[in-house]
């Protein structure tokens, strides 16, 4: 069973028409298996000829909107187009997700008069029949899950283990998490900075895919070292973790300029000497362990 890891948001809050926000989808067997959905992931995931109903779990790394901000959409066109037909969504993340998540969706919440509306309507309910579905319209009802470190979460034939990530602390709760199945093993940081508890998730992994947020020796504080990562800290991080390949994401405009591309992967080759993949939404990576791959 080949697994597949689609980058669908590479980009920043920062608005650009070339890098939608966060977003990575695992294909794994039947699952289809989402870390993060910010605004235009949902998109990319069209995009990759990929449909809401098919996702089958979402993990959520924190709750900054270019982390979050197509969950509604990703959870509310699964509910509608699935038509009751589709088992619920599996949907992980630190708290408060359970408490955010039923802000969108109770009836009190921010999406409760569509909803209402969807459920109740004799119209709307001719639509959901056209669809396939019977009797009484349910709510849409994720099963949602708050993790922190040390959980594990395991699924058919893979499991995914959470760690702390460095981001923006006190204020968010913030994860990464580790992938694994058949001996392939991808680690996503979420945002972070050079976290400690970063590096040990990543440990001898395939695919660690990290923020690379600044060059090194451009941040204007150190809380911003502290919470974001420079290109030349991650390459340490990802030499040090043994790490086999590393896929740079969150990129900001300071990176999208002639020249700087080409001097940032130069740089981090000096120290890492693993494969640097400077990513781009739509890329599609085949994971294979312990043995070298090709882009497809």
């Amino acid at each position: 069973m080949e697994i597949l890891l689609k980058l669908l948001g590479t980009g920043t809050p920062t608005p650009s028409l070339r890098r939608m926000n966060s977003g990575y989808l695992i294909l794994c067997g039947t699952d289809l298996i989402l870390f993060d959905h910010g605004f235009g992931a949902h998109h990319r995931l069209l995009e990759q000829g990929h449909h809401a109903k098919d996702v089958t779990h979402l993990f959520l790394s924190h709750l900054h909107y270019d982390h979050i901000g197509d969950v509604p959409r990703l959870v509310l066109t699964r509910w509608d187009q699935g038509a009751g037909q589709i088992n619920e969504l599996q949907l992980y993340g630190p708290p408060p997700t359970r408490r955010v998540i039923a802000q969108m969706l109770d009836k009190e919440g921010v999406f409760g008069p569509d909803l209402v509306a969807r459920t109740e309507d004799e119209s709307s309910l001719n639509v959901y029949a056209a669809r396939g579905g019977h009797g009484i319209r349910r709510l849409p009802s994720p099963h949602v899950r708050e993790v922190s470190a040390g959980d594990t979460i395991e699924g058919t034939q893979w499991r995914v283990r959470v760690a702390r990530a460095e981001h923006f602390t006190p204020y968010l709760n913030c994860c990464a998490f580790r992938f694994e199945s058949q001996g392939c093993s991808i680690v996503y940081s979420g945002d972070s900075g050079p976290a400690e508890t970063v590096r040990e998730l990543a440990t001898g992994c395939d695919v660690l895919i990290h923020m690379c947020h600044f060059l090194s020796g451009t941040a204007p504080s150190r809380a911003f070292e502290i919470s974001c990562c420079g290109h030349l800290e991650l390459a340490s991080l990802a030499a040090q973790a043994g790490v086999r390949t590393l896929v740079l994401t969150h990129i900001t405009e300071q990176f999208d300029q002639p020249g700087l591309r080409e001097r940032t992967i130069s740089e981090m080759a000096q120290i890492f000497k693993g494969v640097i993949i400077f990513g781009e939404d739509g890329m599609s990576i085949p994971i294979k362990a312990n043995t070298p791959y090709r882009l497809s």
